[in-house]
């Protein structure tokens, strides 16, 4: 194959030129594009220091320092391409029609997401709260953006939809601090009542995971066809609620039984 040496040095000439010409806005389209990662790098640490000095929840601080990260990742892409000639009319329409597919696609998720935000932002729980929610009862290990991982009580993790969680019923048991156990005894008609109920209101004296403030309570709660009903209510720490609930109800039956006082076959959990 014969190729013409004036054509081949015709072609080199006209390339060099264009390369010439172009070199200024190619090599000022990459100092913007080094110079703005890093500048991008240097801004997305300082915001996260800001946020941590202003105490702003972690889970908070790492989603805003990510959308803003993002953002400007992209505005610099636009004047990168922008400094280099293409017409960006047109990638910022392609770029609109992507994100509007996208979002009519993930609806659940844009729900979650916008559930997780708002969980963020109100925070009726933190990482460490025990809550009740959607069927569950279990500690919140970590807070995301689209679902809420918590641990139960059996040792089992669980995941709960950020949208469904920021839209139902949430208990939490850890935010006063403090709880209490309602229990229900049933003893017979023929005992002392006033026996009982000092019988009652000493085993709850004489536990020391039972807080004084508040006081503990013992008083009678209904007369059925059958027995007389106390209401037994201790309060104590979020910590001890376990260990209280479980032993006031093994010691008022061992106290009762010790007293001399029938208890109906049955203890009701209010």
């Amino acid at each position: 194959m014969y190729i013409d040496p004036d054509h081949l040095s015709n072609y080199v000439t006209r390339f060099v030129n264009i390369l010439v010409d172009y070199s200024p806005k190619l090599i000022s389209a990459f100092l913007i594009l080094f110079i703005g990662l890093y500048a991008i790098r240097l801004t997305n640490r300082a915001i996260r220091k800001i946020m941590v000095k202003r105490n702003l929840d972690p889970t908070l601080t790492k989603f805003l320092a990510d959308i803003l990260l993002w953002a400007l990742r992209i505005l610099l892409f636009v004047s990168f391409i922008s400094k280099l000639g293409i017409e960006t009319s047109s990638f910022v329409t392609i770029l609109g029609a992507m994100g509007l597919a996208v979002g009519l696609s993930l609806q659940g998720s844009l729900s979650n997401f916008a559930g997780g935000m708002l969980i963020i932002v109100f925070k009726p729980f933190k990482v460490g709260d025990t809550i009740e929610a959607q069927g569950v009862i279990a500690t919140v290990l970590e807070i995301q953006i689209f679902v809420t991982k918590m641990l139960t009580g059996n040792n089992q993790t669980v995941f709960v939809p950020n949208g469904a969680l920021s839209n139902g019923t949430i208990i939490n048991y850890s935010m006063q601090g403090e709880r209490r156990a309602d229990l229900t005894f049933a003893v017979s008609y023929d005992s002392d009542i006033k026996k009982a109920k000092e019988v009652l209101l000493e085993v709850l004296n004489n536990n020391p995971k039972v807080l004084t403030k508040p006081a503990p309570e013992v008083f009678v709660k209904n007369l059925t066809a059958s027995s007389v009903e106390f209401a037994v209510r201790p309060w104590a720490k979020n910590a001890n609620y376990g260990s209280v609930f479980s032993d006031t109800l093994e010691n008022c039956k061992t106290a009762l039984d010790e007293a001399g006082i029938a208890i109906q076959p049955f203890t009701l959990q209010k």
